[in-house]
């Protein structure tokens, strides 16, 4: 009788990227949308800054920390044994970060450690790594970026309104796509009632990054079709025509959350 050796198989282990990581850990989290705090993106009127802590990303162009702190965010459940707590091996957090491509394992992992150590600097949250340990801890704070401990947001009071984003921009693969200013015209525009309009030189006072920024953000989402635009006229009699032409903006409808919902954190 024929006999196979089993020991010389040329099956191969699957390759896992970021993607899959991300997804998988979507399905864990369990749930349809991420909430974030409107104050991460812009502080409540009234306040004597209105800048949020996303002004820090925007204006150096950190989009692997903005990504990693959105998805960070959406890991996070209150299901989680350890309540707004992420745990994790070091290689998980390096794929679901991308730090991996282009990086040997090692390299991999410290970069991860980096960019959770870069949001704990900016007091978004909180991480720990035990002594010989692979395993990293991330522990989300409020996203006011004042160090106070996290809690879900219910909208109820001007502090605590917030937007929803839907697991559907990562599945997409559209985390993946956007780049620094495009992400923060995204969160822009989803704090924002539908249609308003985003004039390029109100960002520095009302966002904290530069006019430039909006602009590049604004096209970006409009090439990705991200969000729509249409055309708005404001009187201008003191010009030629009478008018100026000036567009406003507001998320694709897949992109929108139901109204009135609560975040889905640990919903099905």
């Amino acid at each position: 009788m024929k006999q196979t050796d089993v020991g010389t198989s040329d099956v191969q282990p699957p390759e896992i990227t970021g993607h899959d990581t991300r997804t998988d850990m979507l399905r864990r989290a369990v749930r349809k949308t991420v909430p974030l705090r409107k104050a991460f993106v812009q502080a409540p009127r009234g306040s004597a800054v209105r800048h949020g802590p996303l002004k820090t990303f925007a204006n150096n162009g950190d989009v692997r920390g903005l990504r990693a702190y959105l998805m960070t965010v959406a890991a996070c459940s209150k299901d989680n044994e350890d309540g707004w707590t992420t745990t994790l091996d070091s290689a998980v957090w390096a794929r679901m970060f991308d730090t991996h491509l282009g990086a040997n394992p090692q390299s991999a992992r410290t970069a991860a450690w980096r960019t959770l150590r870069r949001l704990e600097e900016r007091k978004l949250l909180t991480c720990r790594r035990p002594r010989g340990s692979s395993m990293i801890s991330a522990t989300l704070l409020r996203e006011d970026g004042g160090g106070t401990p996290y809690t879900r947001p219910d909208g109820r009071s001007l502090e605590d309104r917030f937007v929803s984003l839907p697991i559907a921009f990562w599945k997409r693969g559209f985390d993946e796509k956007v780049d620094a200013p495009a992400l923060a015209m995204l969160l822009a525009v989803a704090q924002d009632k539908p249609w308003s309009r985003f004039p390029a030189d109100k960002a520095p006072e009302w966002y904290g990054w530069s006019p430039d920024t909006t602009q590049r953000g604004l096209q970006k989402l409009l090439s990705l079709g991200l969000v729509e635009r249409k055309e708005a006229y404001d009187k201008a009699p003191l010009s030629p025509t009478g008018f100026t032409l000036v567009y406003e903006y507001r998320l694709i409808r897949w992109m929108r959350a139901s109204r009135g919902k609560n975040p889905s954190v640990g919903a099905a």
